[in-house]
Order: structure tokens, then sequence, then C-alpha cells
């Protein structure tokens, strides 16, 4: 195949607006803004929570990218459904979701917690629009098993 999906595809989009909110909700955090949504008192499952979502993204990330080969596979057309593409569907787009949401539940503010919801929102439509119509158009019945 000659031609192949981009490789980036809606990453940077995608990964640049969830970061630029995370880093605004961090500062607003950091200077105060923020305060009255602090739950301290959950902090001993908020931070766990943050801890194995951030390792999940790490691994995620890892698993997609390094072990399954991801790019070599989108220049080679050729469709990733083993390792962890046989669990989930988007696994550095999840990855990502994992690592910001886990940052975020690190804070224990009950305001930042409302982002990773947007977040996963976000992810859904943009992949809808985009990525999913380019792998249903390029891999037909495959890529719906």
């Amino acid at each position: 195949m000659s031609r192949h999906l981009p490789v980036l595809g809606v990453g940077p989009l995608y990964v640049g607006v969830c970061l630029v909110l995370t880093g605004v909700a961090l500062l607003l955090k950091h200077i105060g803004l923020l305060s009255s949504g602090d739950l301290p008192q959950l902090g001993f499952i908020l931070i766990p929570l943050g801890i194995v979502l951030i390792l999940s993204a790490v691994f995620l990330w890892l698993g997609a990218v390094v072990h399954q080969k991801m790019v070599q596979g989108i220049k080679e057309g050729r469709l990733i459904t083993t390792g962890v593409y046989s669990i989930v569907r988007n696994p550095v787009y999840s990855s990502f979701l994992f690592m910001f949401s886990g940052i975020l539940l690190l804070q224990t503010n009950i305001y930042l917690l409302l982002l990773p919801i947007i977040f996963w929102g976000f992810m859904t439509v943009l992949l809808k629009k985009t990525e999913e119509r380019w792998l249903l158009e390029t891999f037909g019945q495959e890529y719906k098993r």
C-alpha cells in the first residue's frame, strides 16, 4: 500500500488541547483560584488512583508505540489488532487521557475532576469524526471486528 493513514493523526490536536487545559488548571490551582474545591480528605483515594493512571498511561503508550511498533504498522498500511490494540481501540489517545487525568487526580480538587470527563468527550467526538472514519474506509470489516 503506497498511501497510509497519517502517522500522527489528530494526536497533536488532542494532546495539545488537553495539555493546555491541564496546564491552565494546574496554574489556577497553584495561584489559589480553585482552593474552594480542594478535597485533601480524599487524598487517600485520589492520589493512589492518580498514580495508577499515570503508570497505566506509560505502560499503555509503551505497549502501543514501542512494543506494537505503531508507526511502522501505519507506514506499512497494516491494522494492528494484537497486544494492547486487542484491548483498547485507541491506546495512544487513552494513554494521554490517563496521564492528564492522573495528574489532575493528584491535585485532590473537585473542580479539576471535571476535566477528565471533558477530555474523554473531546477524544470520543474527535476520533469518531476523523481517525475512526479513516480506519473504516481503509480497513472496512477488518476494523469493525
